[in-house]
């Protein structure tokens, strides 16, 4: 927890298949056309030969942080609800009635205090008091959290996509600290490619515009609860107005510090 990392913005796609340092590099999060490479210790030489054997790639920006502060807290036991999510190294004892999950979020954002974590745990919960929910589709799993949150309340078949490879890999890591491995699958994909799957709960904590795909597809109302979140105001209301228009019911929407919202509903299937 206590970790210097040292953090080189690239333009440009690195490939994962590319030699790194093996003593201090330690991930590399792809996304919208940058690479984030992480290291334990400043690697100049390596990025500037990197530089030259690819001459597409420009270094934008080195950073130098505590893990504390890339993950934008202390990491220490959260209780969230009946779930208490502890990191690798502390391990906060459950009380009666409640559920502990360990998690090591890693390079992933996913830690269990976003906003739109919290609210997916409470509405995971609400569906597991409305019924059974023995599948799940987890869509844009990041850390593996919500999975795990799934599976320790009994769901028993998951699901779990990430298109980033270091999420995914992430959340493998943590499946396989809690021992879920028979009950929870993690998939590097495209979330919008697994709606065909039917499932009793469908979280997708994922973007906009994935997720408007996700909610047209004609693999949605095979769900049976839905949970939706990670998006923003005017978002929202597009993605309520799309589900008005569908065989559904919104039973609640979270409105976080009125920027991040979350959505729980129900399809025909589910009623």
């Amino acid at each position: 927890p206590h970790t210097i990392l040292t953090i080189y913005c690239l333009k440009g796609i690195v490939s994962d298949n590319h030699t790194f340092p093996e003593s201090t590099f330690i991930g590399n999060w792809i996304e919208d056309g940058h690479s984030f490479l992480f290291f334990l210790e400043p690697e100049k030489v390596f990025i500037s030969t990197l530089l030259e054997q690819h001459t597409s790639l420009e270094l934008l920006d080195t950073y130098t942080m505590s893990y504390k502060q890339w993950q934008g807290g202390s990491i220490e036991p959260i209780k969230v609800g009946r779930f208490i999510l502890n990191p690798p190294w502390i391990k906060a004892v459950p009380g009666d009635d409640e559920v502990a999950i360990t998690l090591d979020p890693g390079l992933v954002f996913g830690n269990g205090t976003h906003p739109t974590t919290l609210a997916c745990l409470q509405a995971i919960e609400i569906a597991y008091g409305g019924g059974m929910v023995a599948s799940m589709l987890d869509l844009g799993t990041g850390s593996g959290i919500l999975a795990l949150a799934a599976a320790r309340l009994g769901c028993q078949k998951i699901i779990a996509v990430d298109y980033n490879q270091l999420a995914a890999r992430t959340a493998k890591r943590n499946v396989e600290l809690n021992s879920l491995q028979q009950n929870i699958l993690i998939i590097n994909g495209r979330a919008e490619h697994f709606t065909a799957i039917a499932s009793d709960l469908l979280v997708a904590n994922i973007g906009y515009d994935v997720m408007r795909n996700i909610i047209n597809s004609g693999g949605f109302l095979k769900q049976k609860w839905f949970v939706l979140s990670g998006i923003l105001p005017g978002e929202a209301e597009s993605i309520v107005t799309i589900l008005e228009n569908k065989p559904v019911i919104i039973l609640k929407h979270w409105r976080t510090d009125q920027l991040w919202q979350t959505i729980l509903g129900i399809t025909e299937d589910g009623i």
